[in-house]
């Protein structure tokens, strides 16, 4: 199958680009069945976005601000609390972890 550069127009920018051949053969060798919707700069900034959508840990995971239900200090925890259970700080997890 031979491919040719496509210009097509980025859906947040609005901007065009070129969807080369070489970018088209990538897609259809990993089986994608969609063409892009966004420009390079656009995706890249979608990704960052993505990546730091609010406070993160070194591997990207958002961090949720709570306070400790039983000391009260403000403390970060990797999980959105339901509010149906008590989140505890490190240290108070660990006391409660070994009763």
């Amino acid at each position: 199958m031979s491919f040719a550069d496509k210009t097509l127009r980025c859906r947040d920018c609005e901007q065009e680009f070129t969807f080369t051949a070489g970018e088209q053969e990538f897609y259809a060798e990993k089986g994608f069945r969609n063409e892009p919707t966004r420009c390079r700069e656009c995706r890249d900034a979608r990704r960052r976005q993505r990546e730091m959508g609010g406070r993160t840990n070194g591997q990207g995971r958002q961090l949720y601000t709570v306070t400790c239900a039983d000391c009260g200090v403000e403390t970060e925890v990797p999980f959105q609390p339901r509010g149906d259970r008590p989140v505890y700080c490190r240290e108070c997890f660990a006391a409660h972890k070994a009763m």
